[in-house]
């Protein structure tokens, strides 16, 4: 299965006579757009045939119960007050765009040189992401918006599964609540995470579903981390980089490891 096969597949199982799509070969994505308002989702099509090659057709029922999902979400305004609690940061990459297909702009920070940080209402089984129409429609401001998301954010679980490679431990947090990458914005969590640490820390976010804390402590750790990072990167129905970051002083720095022992 290639990205042409998934797309033809994916078309075929998402099949409405109100929707449109859009197949970009070069980009290796597929667009899903409602007729009536334009609102659509935009899906990377190659992460889903690396799941594929594991999951075969779970991978596929998957993410055509996402789309259907948000598409769903999409064909009105979510109302935010009385949600307050439902309001949470989530990471994407910088290529992700920053206004909607209407030229509405989303409510966004810039985080790292390979992530940013967007605001989103959870629906249940889906979120929305917050955009300026939605925002001056309910009459609130963006500091409200990121300072209740912020605060919602520490609320979540940090409950971490453990692994242990050549010496170095890797920790995984991967509840599939859709706010795993988000954890990474929980300084207080992060803090004590680096109390813990017994050689170097770094943290890497390679998809929405899970948040990698490593404690370094050799050289072949940061191998480890390359590899586990790309892995993860592939297979996610929502890739965010494939980078690594150093955790120093509450900041971030990405690092990029070129091969055995290599790194910048």
């Amino acid at each position: 299965m290639n990205s042409n096969k998934m797309s033809k597949e994916l078309q075929k199982r998402l099949a409405h006579p109100d929707r449109r799509f859009e197949f970009d070969r070069k980009q290796e994505q597929l667009r899903i757009e409602n007729k009536l308002n334009g609102a659509g989702i935009t899906i990377s099509l190659s992460s889903i045939v690396a799941k594929w090659q594991e999951q075969k057709e779970k991978a596929i029922d998957e993410i055509v119960y996402y789309v259907e999902e948000g598409l769903k979400a999409l064909e009105k305004d979510p109302e935010l007050s009385g949600k307050e609690k439902k309001i949470y940061p989530v990471i994407r990459s910088t290529s992700f765009p920053i206004e909607t297909k209407e030229k509405i702009p989303f409510i966004y920070d810039e985080h790292t040189a390979e992530t940013r940080i967007y605001y989103a209402l959870d629906l249940g089984n889906t979120y929305r992401l917050i955009d300026k129409k939605i925002m001056e429609k309910e009459q609130w401001n963006e500091k409200r918006i990121k300072e209740m998301a912020l605060f919602n954010v520490r609320s979540l679980s940090t409950d971490l599964k453990e692994d242990h490679v050549a010496g170095n431990t890797f920790y995984f947090l991967n509840k599939n609540d859709g706010y795993d990458a988000s954890r990474i914005l929980n300084d207080s969590f992060l803090k004590d995470m680096n109390r813990r640490i017994q050689g170097t820390m770094a943290v890497a976010v390679p998809h929405q579903d899970v948040l990698i804390i490593a404690d370094i402590k050799n050289d072949t750790g940061y191998d480890v981390l390359a590899q586990m990072t790309m892995s993860f990167f592939a297979s996610g129905r929502v890739p965010i980089t494939g980078l690594s970051f150093l955790y120093e002083d509450g900041e971030l720095e990405p690092i990029f490891i070129l091969g055995k022992n290599k790194k910048v």
